[in-house]
């Protein structure tokens, strides 16, 4: 399976979400392929935001490697699934789309946790250490949702 989070920037939010799903999977029996992204090329080759560095690192996960860049057409070739953080992403993204498969593909990551509710997951660019701490616990659950899901499909 191949998964792909989608973001503004591609430094806070999509970022931790793909270290924490990378996470989870390291620790299991499956092969994966976890990846992000955004839409504003203003942090593209940026690393990760420190903020999001330091949450992700508290908790043994490190994203340093981590690179920005954005999402492009072909991300829908390439992905099986592609979560998004916000609503915005979500419009932008569904433009996009060539096709009612390539629509398929995208959701709210928070409706794998709350489904259909559309939740988004707020920026925290603008804001403290708590916020950014309140974004990763809103992104584990999801994570832990897409991890179950990806193990049960390789026993099938």
């Amino acid at each position: 399976m191949k998964i792909l989070f989608v973001c503004t920037g591609n430094i806070c939010r999509s970022p931790l979400a793909e270290g924490i799903l990378k996470d989870k999977l390291s620790k299991l029996p499956v092969t994966a392929i976890v990846d992000s992204c955004g839409f504003e090329s203003f942090h593209i080759g940026d690393p990760s935001d420190s903020r999001a560095l330091s949450i992700a690192r508290r908790r043994g996960i490190d994203i340093s490697g981590h690179v920005s860049r954005l999402f492009t057409i072909e991300d829908f070739d390439n992905f099986d699934r592609i979560y998004v953080m916000e609503s915005s992403h979500y419009y932008r993204i569904i433009r996009l789309a060539r096709s009612e498969d390539d629509r398929r593909k995208v959701d709210y990551i928070l409706n794998l946790v709350y489904p259909g509710k559309n939740i988004q997951v707020p920026d925290p660019w603008y804001e403290d250490m708590d916020a950014f701490e309140k974004v990763y616990n809103m992104i584990e659950p999801a994570c832990e949702v897409i991890a179950t899901e990806i193990m049960r499909k390789s026993k099938k």
